[in-house]
C-alpha cells in the first residue's frame, strides 16, 4: 500500500511483507505443521489431566431431522442421508436379492461437504500469494491436494492436554454477538477468571456459544447478517500463538475466527496467519456447551483431548468427532 494509513484490502496487505512463519521448521516435506509439537510428553501431559473419567464428544449431529439442516458455512449445503436399503425395499419387492436364510439389512449413503460438520481443516485448505502451508505451490491443490491434505492429520491423530476458555460465560452471555471480537489478551483474562493457565503446547478450545445458538433459533435468523464472533488478527496474537507453540485451535464457530472484518471486508485472516503460515490445525463447528457446563460447575478446565479426522485422501478437510476425557 502506498499510503501507510490506508486500510489493508488483501491478506498480503494485512500480514505485511515479513509475516511470522514456521515454514521449514519440521523439514521441507512436513504436512502437519504445529501438530508436531504434540510429542509423547504432551500425550502424557494430557493423560495426567484426567481425574474423573468423564467422556464428552464434541461433534454436532449430522442430518438431524429435528433441525432445519446442519450448521454450515453459508455457501455450503447441509448433509443429505439417503436410505438405499431397508425393510421397505423387501416389503415392496424392490430388494435386488432376498436371502433364503431370512436375514435382512439396512444400508444408506450420505452426500455432504467434507467440511459440513465438526471437522478438521487440512493445512492446504486456504492460502494466498500462490503458496499453501510450508511453501508448497497452490498448484498442488488442483484436482486433489497432493500436499498438506487432511489425510496426514488423520494418519497422525491429535492427542494432548486441552484447555477450554469460555468467552461467552466470561462476558456474561449465552452467546457472543454477531461479529463480537476478542484477542489473545481477552483469552488470558478469561483464563485468569476461570482459574486456569494456558500452557505451552496446549490444545486451545474456545467457546462463544455460537453453534449452540443454531439449535435455539431459526435458520433464517442464524444466517441473517452473518458474521461470527471470534478471534481477530493482530501480529501480537500471531506472536503469542507462535511463542506458546499452540498446535490446535478448536471453537464452536464455523470459521474458528470472526468471519470477516467489517471495516476492510477481509475474510478469515487467521486461517492465513495461523494455519497457512504457522501450521496451526483448526477444528471447527465443535459442540462445547455440555463440556463448558461441567467445567464451570467444578472449576476444572483442562482435560485429555483426542481426535482424528477421516483419512480422506487429497481432501481439504474431513469430519471428526473429538473425544474429551476429564
Amino acid at each position: 500500500m502506498s499510503d501507510s494509513n490506508a486500510k489493508p484490502r488483501t491478506i498480503s496487505d494485512l500480514l505485511g511483507p515479513n509475516p511470522l512463519s514456521n515454514w521449514g521448521k519440521w523439514g521441507p516435506d512436513d504436512e502437519v505443521g504445529s501438530l508436531n509439537y504434540l510429542d509423547a510428553a504432551q500425550v502424557l501431559r494430557g493423560v495426567a489431566a484426567v481425574q474423573t473419567g468423564e467422556v464428552f464428544t464434541l461433534q454436532v449431529p449430522i442430518g438431524d431431522p429435528a433441525t432445519d439442516g446442519d450448521p454450515v458455512w453459508p455457501n455450503r449445503r447441509s448433509a443429505v442421508r439417503t436410505s438405499v436399503m431397508d425393510e421397505g425395499f423387501f416389503e415392496r419387492g424392490d430388494a435386488p436379492v432376498v436371502p433364503e436364510d431370512g436375514h435382512r439389512w439396512a444400508d444408506d449413503r450420505i452426500d455432504m461437504f467434507l467440511q459440513g460438520s465438526t471437522q478438521y481443516d487440512a493445512l492446504g485448505h486456504l492460502w494466498y500469494d500462490g503458496q499453501i502451508w510450508n511453501g508448497y505451490s497452490a498448484k498442488t491443490t488442483i484436482g486433489s491436494l497432493s500436499r498438506a491434505s487432511v489425510a496426514p492429520i488423520g494418519e497422525r491423530g491429535v492427542v494432548g492436554r486441552g484447555v477450554l476458555i469460555d468467552m461467552a460465560r466470561h462476558r456474561g452471555k449465552d452467546v457472543l454477538d454477531r461479529a463480537e471480537a476478542f484477542t489473545h489478551l481477552d483469552l488470558l483474562e478469561a483464563a485468569d477468571a476461570q482459574g486456569v493457565t494456558i500452557e505451552p503446547r496446549d490444545i486451545l478450545l474456545v467457546r462463544t456459544g455460537w453453534i449452540g445458538s443454531f439449535y435455539r433459533t431459526t435458520r433464517d435468523e442464524f444466517y441473517t447478517d452473518f458474521n461470527e464472533p471470534g478471534l481477530i488478527y493482530s501480529r501480537e496474537l500471531v506472536e503469542w500463538f507462535q511463542r506458546m507453540e499452540i498446535p490446535n485451535l478448536a471453537t464452536d464457530t464455523i470459521a474458528n475466527e470472526r468471519s470477516f472484518d467489517p471495516e476492510t471486508g477481509i475474510e478469515v485472516a487467521l486461517h492465513c496467519a495461523l494455519m497457512r503460515n504457522l501450521g496451526v490445525a483448526m477444528t471447527e463447528i465443535c459442540w462445547l456447551d455440555d463440556l463448558a457446563a461441567v467445567c464451570a460447575a467444578d472449576g476444572r478446565w483442562t482435560f485429555l483431548y483426542t481426535a482424528a479426522p477421516l483419512k480422506v485422501i487429497g481432501a481439504s478437510g474431513a469430519p471428526v468427532n473429538p473425544v474429551v476425557i476429564r
